[in-house]
């Protein structure tokens, strides 16, 4: 078999050489890692989280280092999806020849409709992810993806908005990550992404005061890949929907262990910002960990962990 094409996934018809995806927020709009090697190798990737209008994002600081991992309450800083379709896609497309993913935010159930009809104009895009891990402005700042009524509510207003696939993207703050999950599948989801990073906070002990200006922020890194696994395992159970995993992944093994837990396709994020290289890396080392395991296609292993 052809080498590549055993490396080969598809999502909702978009079809991918290979699983590896950068995360939104960790690899910006694709051309500044265009300069150190060419992003075409990469499956896609999803560009960083983008709202109607411009937003200057939280006060700083607004990253703190942690063991096995990082937080960041960055606060959805972007130039708005007016100057994304002007400005960044058409940089992006000089160097980058595939279908990108195109991450939403938003703080009503509007303006994240507004947003992904703007995006569905842009031929470039493959498909949309919904980061429901946004305050509410409309329900006291409690995130969207924290009930599964609000989550079905964006969910229907974004497909209704665009004729791309639909993927959420949903919180691990939840008791219930299965709920959420299915409430978008019901509301017509084509697909979930998960995990979002998991809330946390650091305290300077010479100061006595919160690390981060936000006081909290986003914990992702290597320390919540088995939360990752564990919820993408759940939800692959729960719904008949595409999944694509993330949450401190950063080896070609930690590819294959999303996969078998149920993930069609896997992003990598905090790991981009230690390592520019890493998914390089990865996609050159994914044929080895394969051969290591006898998995010949990856396309058979999805779900794997869940037979027998």
């Amino acid at each position: 078999m052809n080498k590549n094409s055993a490396l080969s996934v598809e999502l909702c018809g978009l079809k991918l050489d290979n699983p590896i995806i950068p995360a939104s927020g960790t690899f910006g709009y694709g051309y500044e890692f265009a300069e150190l090697y060419d992003i075409n190798i990469l499956g896609s990737f999803s560009f960083k989280g983008t709202t109607y209008e411009p937003r200057f994002g939280n006060p700083t600081p607004r990253i703190a280092e942690c063991p096995a991992g990082m937080l960041n309450s960055i606060g959805l800083q972007n130039p708005g999806v007016h100057a994304v379709i002007n400005e960044e896609l058409p940089k992006l497309k000089k160097v980058f020849n595939k279908k990108v993913i195109a991450n939403v935010g938003g703080f009503s159930v509007e303006e994240y409709a507004r947003t992904a009809a703007l995006l569905d104009e842009c031929e470039q895009i493959g498909l949309i992810e919904v980061n429901i891990s946004c305050p509410n402005v409309h329900n006291g700042g409690m995130s969207f993806g924290t009930d599964p009524k609000a989550a079905a509510e964006v969910t229907a207003a974004v497909k209704k908005a665009t004729t791309k696939p639909v993927f959420m993207k949903l919180s691990p703050n939840v008791s219930d990550i299965v709920a959420i999950a299915k409430a978008c599948e019901d509301a017509g989801a084509d697909g979930i992404s998960l995990i979002n990073t998991l809330l946390g906070m650091r305290i300077d002990l010479r100061r006595k005061k919160p690390v981060l200006a936000n006081k909290m922020g986003g914990f992702s890194g290597s320390a919540v890949f088995p939360v990752a696994v564990r919820m993408v395992y759940q939800v692959y159970e729960a719904v008949k929907l595409p999944i694509i995993g993330m949450g401190g992944v950063s080896s070609a093994d930690d590819v294959i262990e999303m996969m078998l837990a149920g993930a069609s396709a896997v992003q990598i994020g905090a790991a981009n910002l230690v390592d520019p290289f890493v998914c390089k890396d990865i996609i050159e080392t994914l044929p080895a960990a394969m051969a290591k395991y006898g998995i010949n296609n990856l396309k058979d292993i999805i779900g794997g962990a869940h037979n027998g």
